[in-house]
């Protein structure tokens, strides 16, 4: 029985979310496993008229179910059993729509249909054959190494840069349909990336831009609306030509050429089905030749500035053989430089340079600091010495200013990947959820903001599947059905403080205890005070879910968390109220290469507490200082009872301060605990250079690192967490 029209286009919408997730699919990833389930079963539910097109979907669907009832990741054979079907089932749609048809008008000659794919491995990819003899076949992304190194180094930090751009376009289109600005953008990235990728002559990636410009045309000439599934299958396109970049990237790091085909018939065909439904004919000229012949980019000046936004269709100018790992800088110099109408110009510097920049001020920085504390010994009151090390401090410290602000970048690329997360797996979970952002140019150090990204990533995805309320409960408590997830960063003194807060549920501390309990996390008769319940969810192995699905459950992912962002020296606190809604505050030092630090004496050696932990100091009297049994020294402040732990007797010194009541007891408060340091003197507060302490005291407990001080000496920076946890 021929399907109907309604049927062809829910089933066009969920195909092209289908080809999408195979895009990633992988032997030993579970990512895209549950939602490729899911569509499936959606396409074999519409499609249930045309047992011909049934049939293999549910060969796919029994595969997929067998390794979720199993709880086991993607295979080889599922992963290559699913992208046969993905470039079978067009083909297939289009024999049914001919049948339909010639039903419609009378005839009772049938339509060929294209073969069935089989769930046996398929041929290797050079044997593949279009099903359209107008389409060219799948293939390998030809790089050419030995004649486009260069150019493919410039145009992948630039792709980088214009994918980044589309995908905050497409996110501000599927709010506003009609904001001119983004599909202006939109539009001139897709046109560049099509311009320069044809004249590398990267024919997967010409093509597929080709056609998503083709669709964009007819939305700015106002014959075609953007719609939610329209931009939908343009994110997917985007999704492709970033694995393309990505395989651009290993080639020119490690010289490895691809070796996995990217498919995009099924995506081209896609956006050409949304295009001819639009009612407008597209008028798509012949991919035209690169505008700039080869002689006239070669003969670019290799100091000539490189754009961050190019003119669209023009190829790179080669800046070298540099890795691709880059950065963009505005150095101050160019705002002094003659010209007119430019208020700045950009230049692209490789990171591995701005990191050994960073060293050697960090060098120049120590060396004056010898160099001041070694003229305290031979001058005495204002001297032309003293006067010169003073403007060389001055200068010093502006240098160091300016080498760190070169490492630093705004969070926003961060938060725009969250906005694609949360856009992406709302609706594949079944919860409609908005993300609101605030603060994203926040500037961090670069270092920081590519390492906060998986913890981020990991927190968003729980909200939505523990934080988050189905519609029907979160009508039945009065609240909209659509939840709201606020992300927000901003600067608190010398930290960076990111916020995530949901109006969820909020945690249940009762069933988060009972679940401990029942996995041996929490002995049985203990009852943890409420703030530390909370914190049980950082346990390794701890999870509420009732079941494991693609997204949590299995009891991995937010001890991780916690550890990434204990390794960037932050902390992570929790507040819930149940019913109101979770927020998780992430506090973050702004670099990683120095720390603001508290200068501590404990007999002849000096240790730096980082300030970020250090809430007082005081000097405590007998009445606070006693032993509990079970529990060891203890300090009661102001009503609340913490450990004591002495310095000396952790590191094993020798002429240290034994009575606690002639030291210093320093407060530090470390993943939601409070201790008591006991110290023989507080110094002072400096900043100090962080040093590698080397694999001999590598992972050293209570140990982050060293800094070598203003006379030469090294201190050890201590790491609160692991020392008092021993």
């Amino acid at each position: 029985m021929p399907l109907q029209a309604t049927s062809f286009s829910l089933i066009d919408d969920l195909f092209s979310r289908l080809a999408g997730e195979s895009i990633f699919a992988q032997p030993g990833s579970d990512e895209g496993l549950v939602p490729s389930y899911s569509l499936l079963g959606e396409i074999v539910g519409h499609a249930s008229e045309a047992p011909e097109l049934t049939g293999p979907l549910q060969e796919l669907l029994n595969r997929l179910d067998a390794l979720l009832s199993e709880a086991k990741p993607f295979d080889t054979a599922a992963v290559e059993h699913l992208r046969k079907v993905v470039a079978w089932l067009p083909a297939a749609l289009a024999g049914a729509r001919r049948e339909q048809r010639l039903a419609d008008e009378g005839s009772a000659s049938p339509s060929p249909r294209p073969a069935v794919p089989e769930a046996a491995p398929p041929p290797a990819p050079e044997s593949a054959r279009p099903t359209d003899p107008l389409t060219p076949a799948e293939e390998l992304l030809d790089l050419r190494m030995d004649e486009n190194r260069e150019l493919l180094g410039e145009f992948h930090a630039e792709a980088l840069d214009h994918l980044q751009q589309i995908e905050a376009a497409l996110l501000v289109l599927d709010g506003n349909p009609t904001d001119r600005d983004a599909l202006n953008g939109l539009f001139r990235s897709f046109h560049t990336i099509k311009g320069v990728s044809g004249f590398l002559h990267l024919g997967p990636m010409h093509r597929l831009t080709h056609e998503v410009e083709s669709l964009l045309d007819l939305a700015r000439t106002d014959r075609l609306r953007l719609t939610s599934s329209i931009i939908t299958e343009i994110l997917r396109s985007r999704d492709a030509i970033q694995e393309m970049v990505r395989q651009i990237t290993t080639a020119l790091e490690e010289g490895t050429p691809p070796d996995r085909i990217v498919p995009v018939n099924a995506l081209i065909a896609a956006v050409r089905d949304l295009a001819l439904g639009s009612g407008a004919v597209p008028t798509v000229p012949t991919p035209e030749a690169p505008e700039r012949p080869l002689a006239a980019i070669a003969a670019t000046p290799v100091s000539a500035p490189v754009a961050l936004a190019p003119t669209p269709a023009a190829p790179p100018s080669p800046v070298g053989t540099e890795p691709p790992s880059t950065a963009t800088v505005n150095p101050t110099a160019a705002d002094h430089a003659p010209a007119r109408g430019v208020a700045t110009s950009s230049v692209r510097v490789n990171t591995e340079k701005l990191d050994s920049l960073v060293d050697v001020v960090g060098e120049l920085v120590i060396v004056q600091s010898q160099l001041q504390e070694s003229a305290r010994a031979y001058e005495t009151g204002a001297s032309p010495l003293t006067r010169n090390l003073a403007q060389l401090g001055r200068i010093t410290k502006e240098l160091q200013l300016t080498a760190m602000s070169l490492r630093m970048v705004p969070i926003k690329p961060t938060f725009q990947r969250m906005e694609r997360l949360v856009r992406d797996l709302s609706r594949d979970i079944g919860k409609p959820v908005v993300l609101e952002t605030r603060g994203e140019e926040t500037e961090m150090d670069r270092t920081v903001v590519e390492e906060i990204v998986d913890p981020l990533v990991h927190m968003v995805r729980n909200s939505l599947d523990h934080g988050f309320e189905s519609p029907e409960r979160r009508r039945a408590a009065g609240k909209p059905e659509q939840g709201r997830l606020r992300l927000a960063a901003y600067h608190e003194g010398s930290n960076l403080i990111i916020e995530l807060a949901d109006d969820g549920q909020g945690i249940d501390a009762a069933r988060v205890l009972a679940k401990a309990r029942a996995q041996g996390l929490v002995p049985a008769g203990s009852s943890p005070p409420a703030d530390e319940v909370v914190n049980l969810i950082f346990l390794p192995g701890f999870s509420t879910a009732e079941k494991v699905t693609a997204v949590s459950g299995r009891g991995v992912g937010m001890d991780v968390v916690k550890r990434n962002i204990e390794r960037l020296r932050g902390q992570i606190q929790i507040e819930t109220q149940p019913g109101r809604g979770t927020t998780f505050r992430i506090r973050l030092p702004l670099t990683t290469a120095i720390i603001d630090g508290l200068l501590v004496r404990v007999g002849p050696d000096r240790f730096i507490l980082p300030t970020i932990t250090v809430q007082m100091a005081l000097r405590p009297v007998a009445a606070m200082l006693s032993r509990v049994q079970g529990r060891g020294e203890v300090l009661d402040h102001r009503g609340r009872i913490l450990p004591l732990h002495r310095l000396h007797e952790r590191f094993g010194i020798e002429g240290a301060v034994n009575d606690a009541v002639d030291g210093i007891v320093v407060i530090v408060e470390t993943n939601g605990k409070t201790y008591a340091l006991l110290v023989d003197e507080l110094l002072n507060k400096q900043e100090v250079v962080i040093k590698n302490l080397g694999g001999f005291l590598q992972n050293l407990p209570g140990v982050a690192g060293g800094a070598i001080l203003g006379d030469g000496t090294i201190a050890l920076i201590l790491d609160p967490a692991s020392l008092c946890a021993r």
